[in-house]
């Protein structure tokens, strides 16, 4: 593999492909042809070794301390791992200009994006063979999604008000380490619907009604 910098511009990184990265894009996007639902129904048409996948989502604030967080891999088998990954991360990334557009970095035999807003980090993590376009893909949909659940209020206290849809996020987008939906606008509205009560029919919910209904439920469920 052609040596890079530890931190990367993504546009510049995307120059630099490899044969195992360029058959893994093309063995997907092969799939990709033969059934239109394949990323949606990715563990039924494709296989852990040639589909894409992530290995976590983590949303940490301008401290570097967890605001939201979910690992789909046993890379990291114990809290204390999977936080001093975040501390690591987060310490290597800091003096990065990744709030203009996303930003590309290996680290531990790692590819992971990365992109910022006010006080929060957004960081989406796969392995070093990994399609970095599809990982991108994959931050710019939660990224985008967030915004909109938050009606771009997007820093840490209204991210915290809101944490349990930004939880749900992370079941939208990703199930199991393969990639389900990056639609911004497909994940906020599942988000939004997911937890609606079900006597209430769609058609008489807004999407504030729809997250505020979302809200109440998982309050309801953890109080129990």
């Amino acid at each position: 593999m052609t040596k890079l910098p530890i931190s990367f511009p993504l546009k510049k990184r995307f120059q630099v492909p490899t044969f195992k990265r360029l058959r893994k894009t093309l063995h997907c996007k092969a799939k990709a042809l033969c059934f239109p639902h394949y990323v949606k129904m990715a563990s039924l048409f494709c296989y852990r070794d040639s589909c894409p996948s992530v290995k976590n989502i983590l949303l940490l604030d301008s401290e570097g301390k967890r605001v939201a967080v979910k690992y789909f891999s046993d890379e990291w088998p114990t809290n204390g791992a999977k936080l001093a990954f975040e501390k690591s991360i987060f310490t290597k990334t800091l003096k990065t200009n990744a709030r203009i557009e996303a930003e590309i970095m290996m680290f531990d035999s790692n590819v992971i994006i990365y992109k910022f807003i006010q006080d929060l980090h957004f960081f989406v993590t796969g392995g070093d063979d990994e399609n970095e376009l599809i990982l991108a893909t994959v931050l710019q949909g939660f990224f985008d999604a967030v915004a909109l659940l938050l009606r771009n209020n997007v820093d840490k206290r209204e991210a915290l008000e809101n944490l349990d849809l930004i939880l749900l996020c992370f079941d939208e987008i990703v199930d199991g380490g393969m990639v389900l939906e990056t639609d911004p606008s497909i994940i906020a509205g599942k988000v939004a619907t997911h937890t609606m009560d079900a006597d209430a029919p769609l058609s008489e919910q807004t999407i504030t009604q729809a997250w505020a209904t979302a809200r109440e439920h998982l309050t309801r469920t953890l109080l129990k």
